[in-house]
């Protein structure tokens, strides 16, 4: 025991160096991430209050981009502050209890993502594959349960990684490359044995990721066997139009979240090209999905057009 510096026994704090290699440009790096984040806190932000007000929204598409847009806005305010504060103000510090704190909300904030992406599939597959029994299938007591599960299942699951990283008493540094607490670069810190740590991250990433995934995938392969039985063209193309939307997220959101979760675990991936792909995953899909759907949706773009022309006239 001797031999280890006693410092880092039970660590109160944390060191995040940002991007390693880059720590000379990360200064202006980090102006491309606040603009990415302030236009996701700007699209979901104006999601949250068109969807409430208009009546003809509320419908569970929609109820459902209304909670994606929540979770979006929670993941940015989760992640951009202090990664900002890093890039900008060379504030590397953090308290280790504020990084398993920022950890929780990360991980749990995207198993919630996932498994909106899934509601929202399954959705897309009542609308299209059994349109009549639609609106009596998506109840809003179904709907309610349905988002309670989704959170239910990422705060537990999630809850699980920062408690088991806390039995960790010892650890070789608490210099970490990375922009955020991310679990996996925290347990690596570790001194001791973290199988277990490393055994649990791959059951909640399979589980939530993983599950929703396979899920997702049956649902649009469902969704297009349908499609393509219609007998009009136009409903063929009605049908296409409503999907590719939602196919353009998906595809988004799971490749960079399985490129960041298994570079971590099993790659050999340049530590700036990781750091900088996992940081994209988790602020750019908050900044695209309002203008994947809001563009796509006509009341939506009217009232943001109302709200401009509102706002230029006042001033």
């Amino acid at each position: 025991m001797a031999s280890f510096n006693l410092s880092y026994l039970d660590p109160k704090t944390v060191t995040l160096i940002g991007i390693p290699g880059l720590e000379h440009v990360q200064f202006w790096i980090g102006f491309s991430f606040f603009a990415v984040c302030l236009l996701a806190l700007l699209g979901n932000v104006t999601l949250l209050i068109i969807i409430p007000a208009e009546r003809t929204l509320h419908q569970p598409m929609y109820i459902f981009l209304a909670v994606l847009a929540a979770t979006d806005v929670g993941l940015c305010l989760a992640i951009a502050p202090k990664m900002l504060a890093i890039f900008w103000f060379a504030s590397f510090s953090m308290a280790f209890d504020a990084c398993l704190v920022q950890l929780f909300f990360t991980h749990a904030l995207q198993g919630m993502e996932s498994g909106i992406l899934l509601a929202m599939a399954f959705d897309r597959y009542v609308a299209i594959c059994d349109p009549l029994r639609h609106t009596s299938i998506l109840t809003p007591s179904v709907l309610v349960w349905m988002m309670l599960a989704v959170a239910i299942r990422a705060t537990v699951l999630v809850g699980l990684l920062p408690i088991l990283i806390k039995r960790l008493h010892l650890f070789h540094t608490t210099v970490t490359a990375h922009s955020y607490c991310e679990h996996m670069a925290v347990v690596k810190l570790a001194a001791e044995d973290i199988r277990v740590n490393k055994i649990c991250g791959l059951f909640v990433g399979f589980t939530i990721l993983g599950f929703d995934m396979i899920f997702i995938l049956i649902s649009y392969i469902l969704i297009f066997k349908a499609v393509f039985l219609l007998p009009q063209r136009e409903a063929r193309l009605k049908a296409f139009n409503t999907c590719v939307p939602h196919m353009f997220v998906f595809l988004e959101f799971y490749i960079l979240a399985f490129f960041s979760f298994f570079s971590h675990r099993f790659g050999h991936v340049v530590p700036s090209t990781h750091i900088l792909l996992s940081t994209i995953y988790l602020l750019v899909p908050p900044a695209l999905n309002p203008i994947v759907y809001g563009i796509k949706n006509k009341v939506i773009c009217k009232r943001v057009v109302q709200i401009l022309l509102l706002n230029s006239k006042s001033q």
